[in-house]
C-alpha cells in the first residue's frame, strides 16, 4: 500500500496577503507527510502572478517566482496572466530562476519549438517507485499569444498527442489544466485513462472534488482563498485503491508571527522599485466613475491617438484614482491596474451608432463587472473621444454619422470578449495591441507633455 499526497493552487492572482499563511501551511505538511515516509507533490495550475499588484508588476513576475522557489513546488503550469500579460522577453525569462519544472504541452516558439524552460510533461518518481506522469496545458488564446510572438496549440489535440507516451511511462497521470471547468469535464469523460485533473482559470472549487467516471477534479477557487490537497491510495499493482480531495481555508488556518510585516513587504518593495517619476501635472487629473472629467477624457483621446483610429469610447470604472503633481510608474499602477490591452474594431455607421446608443444605458453604467482583466469594480459612465451626441444626433469627428460608411472605434480589449454589445461585436474583425495596457498608454502621453 502506497499514499501519495497532491497539494495544489491555483489562480492566486498576486494576492500576497495570503502567503505567509499557505507558505507556513505547506512547509508544515510537507515535513509531516516526509516524517511519515509518504510522497508529496505540490503544484499550481497557473495565473499564479498578475500585474495589478506592485511587487509582480515591478518585477515584471520574478518577485512571484522567488516565492514559488521558496516553498518548493513541484512544477507549474501558466496562465493567460503569465502568458498575454507578459512581453515575449518578460515570459521567456520568467522562469530562470526557477526551481520546480514548467509544464506546458501546448506553448512553442514560433518554429514549433518548445521554449528551454517548457516541458511538455514530466515522469516524477515516488520512493516505492510509482511512475506519477504530469502534463500542463493552457487556455487557448490563441491569436493573442500569436501577436506576442509565440505558438499556441489547441490543448486537447496537444494532450492526446503525448497521451501514448504518457500511458507507457506513467502508472499515475496527472493533467495540470488551465483550461476551465467545462474542458476539465470533457476531458475526463474523453480520456479515462487520466486519474487525476487539476483545474484553474475559470476560479471554480471543489469541496471535496468532483469524481467523473474513475478520474478525480480538483479545483481551489481562487485568489488564495482555498488550498486543495489530493491523497490517492495505491496497491502494490499501482492501481488506484482509494481517492479523496479536499480544501483547506485559508482564513481557517494559523498566522504565522509575523504575517502582517511580511504582507506589508511586499507592497512596499513594490512601491520602492516603481517610484521613477513619469510627469509633474500642473493640474490634478480627477477621476469620478459617474461623471466625464479631464482624466477620462484624457484616456479615450490617448487611446484614439495610440491606436489611429476614427474616434474611441472608454468606461471612466476604468481610472481608479485622481493624479496630481509628481506623477510616478506606481502611481500610475494605483490609478489604473488592469491588464487590459487597446483594440480597434470595424464598424459600418449602423453598427457604431447600435453599440453608443447602448453605452447611455444607466444599467450598463452601474454593472458591476469581475474579470475580463478588469480589476476596479464598476463599470462607470463611457466617455468618448471623436463623437459628439447632439439631440437624437451622433456626430464622429464633427461630421454627422453616415449609416451605411466604416469608421474605426478604438475600446479597451475587454469589451471585446463575448459579455458586451453581443449583437455587434462578437461577429467583428478585431485588432489587438499588445503588450501595452491603458497605462502604457498614459504614461505615454503624459511623458510626451512633461
Amino acid at each position: 500500500m502506497e499514499t501519495i499526497h497532491i497539494y495544489h493552487t491555483n489562480d492566486f492572482h498576486s494576492h500576497f496577503e495570503h502567503w505567509p499563511r499557505i507558505l507556513q501551511f505547506l512547509q508544515q505538511k510537507k515535513k509531516l507527510h516526509r516524517q511519515q515516509d509518504e510522497d508529496v507533490f505540490l503544484f499550481d495550475i497557473g495565473d499564479f502572478l498578475d500585474r495589478w499588484h506592485p511587487f509582480t508588476e515591478a518585477t515584471k513576475g520574478k518577485g512571484n517566482i522567488t516565492l514559488l522557489n521558496e516553498c518548493q513546488y513541484t512544477a507549474v503550469t501558466i496562465g493567460n496572466n503569465e502568458g498575454v500579460n507578459l512581453p515575449y522577453e518578460d515570459l521567456n525569462h520568467l522562469y530562470d530562476n526557477a526551481q520546480f519544472d514548467v509544464l506546458v504541452a501546448n506553448l512553442y516558439h514560433k518554429n514549433g519549438i518548445y521554449p528551454d524552460w517548457v516541458k511538455p510533461y514530466k515522469i516524477y518518481h515516488t520512493k516505492k517507485g510509482t511512475r506519477v506522469g504530469v502534463i500542463g496545458l493552457t487556455a487557448h488564446f490563441i491569436h493573442l499569444y500569436e501577436l506576442l510572438g509565440w505558438k499556441l496549440t489547441e490543448p486537447i489535440a496537444e494532450l492526446k498527442k503525448w497521451l501514448g507516451p504518457l500511458k507507457k511511462e506513467a502508472d499515475l497521470i496527472i493533467v495540470l489544466s488551465h483550461l476551465g471547468i467545462h474542458d476539465d469535464e470533457r476531458i475526463a469523460v474523453e480520456f479515462p485513462e487520466i486519474d487525476v485533473i487539476l483545474g484553474a482559470h475559470t476560479h471554480h472549487l471543489f469541496e471535496k472534488g468532483k469524481l467523473v467516471g474513475n478520474t478525480l477534479l480538483g479545483a481551489a477557487g481562487k485568489y488564495g482563498y482555498y488550498v486543495g490537497q489530493i491523497a490517492i491510495n495505491l496497491n502494490e499493482q499501482k492501481a488506484v485503491t482509494h481517492q479523496e480531495a479536499v480544501l483547506y481555508d485559508v482564513n481557517d488556518l494559523p498566522a504565522p508571527r509575523n504575517e502582517k510585516e511580511r504582507i506589508n513587504t511586499f507592497s512596499k518593495k513594490g512601491k520602492e522599485l516603481l517610484n521613477q517619476r513619469v510627469t509633474i501635472l500642473s493640474e490634478p487629473l480627477v477621476h469620478n466613475p459617474f461623471h466625464e472629467t479631464n482624466f477620462s477624457l484624457l484616456l479615450a483621446r490617448t487611446l484614439r491617438e495610440w491606436c489611429g483610429a476614427d474616434c474611441a469610447m472608454v468606461n471612466a470604472g476604468l481610472l481608479l484614482g485622481t493624479l496630481s503633481g509628481e506623477v510616478t510608474n506606481y502611481d500610475l499602477l494605483e490609478a489604473c491596474p488592469h491588464p487590459i490591452n487597446p483594440c480597434v474594431v470595424e464598424l459600418t455607421g449602423k453598427e457604431l451608432k447600435e453599440i453608443l446608443l447602448q453605452t447611455k444605458d444607466e444599467c450598463l453604467q452601474h454593472k458591476q463587472i469581475k474579470g475580463l482583466g478588469f480589476r476596479g469594480t464598476i463599470l462607470g459612465v463611457f466617455v468618448y473621444d471623436g463623437i459628439r451626441f447632439e439631440k437624437n444626433k451622433i456626430f464622429i469627428n464633427g461630421r454627422e454619422l453616415e449609416q451605411e460608411r466604416g469608421y474605426t472605434l478604438a475600446l479597451p480589449d475587454m469589451f471585446t470578449f463575448g459579455h458586451f454589445f453581443k449583437e455587434v461585436l462578437p461577429y467583428k474583425e478585431k485588432k489587438y495591441f499588445l503588450p501595452e495596457f491603458l497605462r502604457d498608454l498614459l504614461k505615454w502621453k503624459l511623458q510626451m507633455h512633461s
